[in-house]
């Protein structure tokens, strides 16, 4: 025999296992021994049952399932003629699969409890599995899931959830009635007041007092809801007057009281300089803070914080930003300190800074602020960057942040503020359901014909999953979540009054996912989207996604809108899913992973210019939400790169982001890129190139894979993306 071939099992609960033969060998001798002598098979026939699944295991080439292993055994023992001994082995597992359904929620709760739940545990790259606030949370996942499985969902809906046609998002918090993410309006919180568990909040008298209450109110918003939310320095930058006030009178009271001159130019250095050191303390407050804050879901809050200097008027105010903005800037490159007292890269907040005429050439006056943006993101992979000039051009000259990493509120005309601008703080979005483009492709074998038709069946399955979502939400009262409702997080309605006419009209959007763009034209066309038959093909079916949104918002009030599906834990269970249905077709499913909405396939080589340009056009289809990015080395000591980068992005592309390296080794003290290796099981495995540590919880390593950054490793398909990776720098 040649090189052994390694192969892995998915066992139920999610984990990948080696392929153990004498685990088959030993099922089929229980089967064999139960029935009477006459009808046994002998020792030889039982070890060829079990060589033959052996082989067939290994020419697929992929992971297997447990049930398709099962499935290869009957089928095995029938060839055989041992009928009886193959009844034995269906009752068997019949009998099995009726214990397991008569309450699937437990072994998935115990599994957690015992941390051997790999599925679950490694679906967010951001929720550490060991801690007990997470395991609860994903307990009470558990239960949902299967409450929502069992009575909430329409049996055909968990159907093609659970095969992999769709993804019906966050089931796990299906039961409550939780919206997925939203823009605070903090601006009406803060100059208005709120209300914080109860307790009377009035508009803050200082900048340190209103990036205090600031962190309050993310926090108590994300343990009502379960997606991201942004929300924009802009409205806190007001205050920083407010502060400098106080600071002048405290000083001249000081220098009063001690009998020193009162001269002009003496007061306003001093307070200068106190006023930086607030800010200073302001902004340290909001970064330490909010990585330090564990929601009720077992996370640091998803918060995004948005940089815009044009958002406030020219003048003190824009200045005042541009402080602000210079500190946060500042103060994430150093980063924060981790257990063992070494600087390393945190996950949130995630920071948006907007690229403009004021910022984007060498003689604009706040250059020196996209210089060290650049510096940052060379170091700490924030922040992203939004294109003033092409986001105007897509959105009715507006300028506004995502909800969370991605999600795009649409431009509505029933909804503007007084001074007849666009409504965009305040509002949500009700949730998501992903296509999955490449069973659509391959469930139609490459016939042009059938595709459009399957396209159009599954585009209305998906268009009933949402309306669950939407259905869910309503008659909601907004008592259930008082910051978000009533306190002008989101709105300030009545106590009692449902939260019914925030869903219609344009308040709120819901989001149609898709994903594997790129395999299905693999699929359809031979080849990938970056060719010309294959782009115009790839930009039909996004129009199509289009229209159809289009056609139910006119028919029913509801802004649905595309979204290009952050694929966390949704690649890993496509791709299998795939393989399963369709075995391995070269390009399309021989991978553990499928491609991010529309974005360039992760293994072709195509350079980061060429790159942003090619996906700005499927941005443009993407109004529901979209984020492209470049993969390149450590830029640290090519800072020019990073910024002829967003020079290009200011021109070219709404939204993108860099995706550098800043990983640590605490056994050697390595800082650079720590490497992705198989082990001896087939498995892969995270190794410092320098030392060769492979212990995960002596590393710290953050990889950007959804918009968001994770820092808690991932799931074996999304390793296995991150690992194909090419540069495009």
């Amino acid at each position: 025999m040649g090189m052994e071939v390694r192969m892995n099992v998915i066992k139920r609960n999610g984990q990948e296992v080696p392929f153990d033969v004498r685990k088959i060998q030993n099922a089929i001798k229980k089967a064999n021994e139960s029935v009477d002598k006459l009808h046994q098979m002998n020792p030889y026939q039982v070890e060829a049952v079990a060589d033959n699944v052996a082989g067939r295991c290994r020419d697929m080439g992929r992971a297997v399932s447990v049930e398709e292993i099962q499935d290869m055994v009957e089928t095995g023992i029938m060839e055989m003629r041992g009928y009886e001994v193959a009844q034995s082995y269906v009752r068997y597992r019949y009998k099995r699969s009726l214990a397991r359904k008569s309450n699937t929620t437990d072994n998935g709760i115990l599994s957690l409890i015992d941390q051997s739940n790999e599925e679950a545990m490694q679906e967010n790259s951001n929720k550490n599995p060991v801690i007990n606030s997470t395991q609860r949370d994903y307990m009470a996942g558990e239960v949902s899931k299967d409450l929502t499985k069992r009575i909430l969902l329409p049996e055909d809906i968990v159907r093609a959830h659970e095969e992999g046609i769709i993804h019906f998002h966050d089931m796990d918090y299906y039961a409550q009635k939780e919206h997925n993410c939203d823009l605070i309006n903090l601006e009406d919180m803060l100059q208005n007041g709120t209300v914080i568990s109860e307790t009377m909040i009035e508009k803050p008298k200082s900048f340190y007092t209103a990036c205090n209450i600031t962190t309050q109110i993310i926090a108590q918003v994300a343990s009502n809801q379960y997606g991201g939310q942004s929300f924009t320095l802009a409205h806190l930058a007001p205050f920083v007057d407010l502060s400098r006030r106080k600071i002048r009178g405290q000083v001249i009271e000081e220098r009063e009281e001690c009998g020193e001159p009162l001269d002009e130019a003496i007061i306003e250095k001093i307070v200068a300089r106190r006023l930086k050191q607030e800010i200073r303390s302001g902004i340290q407050t909001i970064q330490y803070q909010l990585i330090t804050l564990m929601t009720c879901n077992g996370q640091a809050p998803f918060v995004t914080m948005f940089m815009y200097l044009d958002e406030v008027p020219a003048g003190r105010t824009r200045d005042d930003l541009a402080m602000m903005i210079e500190e946060v800037l500042n103060q994430r490159i150093q980063g924060v300190k981790n257990e063992k007292g070494v600087w390393i890269t945190p996950a949130f907040p995630k920071l948006i800074y907007v690229l403009d005429e004021d910022n984007i050439h060498e003689d604009s006056p706040y250059w020196y602020l996209t210089q060290l943006a650049a510096k940052c993101t060379a170091k700490r992979m924030v922040p992203d960057y939004i294109s003033a000039k092409v986001e105007k051009q897509l959105k009715k000259g507006s300028v506004y942040t995502c909800m969370g990493c991605r999600s795009f509120l649409t431009v509505e005309e029933s909804q503007k503020n007084e001074d007849g601008s666009y409504k965009f703080y305040g509002r949500f979005n009700q949730g998501v359901v992903t296509i999955n483009l490449v069973d659509v492709a391959c469930s139609s074998e490459g016939d042009m014909d059938k595709f459009w038709e399957i396209l159009d069946e599954r585009l209305e399955l998906c268009h009933r999953a949402l309306r669950c979502r939407h259905e869910r939400l309503k008659g909601t009262v907004s008592d259930v979540a008082p910051i978000l409702w009533q306190y002008g997080a989101l709105a300030r309605l009545k106590k009692g009054e449902t939260i019914d006419k925030l869903l219609y009209n344009g308040y709120s959007t819901i989001s149609l996912g898709y994903a594997g763009l790129s395999e299905m034209c693999w699929r359809m066309m031979g080849t990938s989207h970056t060719s010309p038959e294959g782009r115009e093909f790839a930009l039909k079916v996004m129009q199509r996604l289009n229209d159809k949104c289009a056609e139910w918002k006119k028919a029913e009030n509801i802004s649905y809108s595309v979204y290009g599906t952050p694929m966390e834990s949704t690649t890993y269970r496509f791709a299998k899913c795939l393989q399963r249905r369709f075995g391995t077709i070269p390009h399309v499913t021989d991978k553990n992973y499928i491609t991010n909405s529309y974005h360039v396939h992760v293994t072709e080589n195509i350079d980061a210019f060429h790159k942003l340009k090619f996906e700005s056009d499927f941005q443009k289809l993407s109004p529901g939400g979209a984020i492209s990015y470049v993969e390149v080395p450590d830029l640290q000591n090519n800072l020019d790169a990073v910024l002829s980068v967003m020079k290009y992005i200011y021109d070219n592309i709404m939204y993108a982001e860099l995706n550098t390296k800043s990983d640590y080794c605490e056994v050697c003290g390595y800082e650079g890129e720590i490497k992705i290796v198989t082990d001896e099981n087939g498995k892969l495995v995270w190794e410092c190139p320098n030392c060769g540590n492979r212990d995960q919880r002596k590393m710290s390593v953050a990889r950007r894979t959804c918009g968001y950054i994770g820092t808690q490793f991932w799931n074996q398909g999304r390793t296995q993306e991150i690992k194909d990776r090419v540069l495009h720098l």
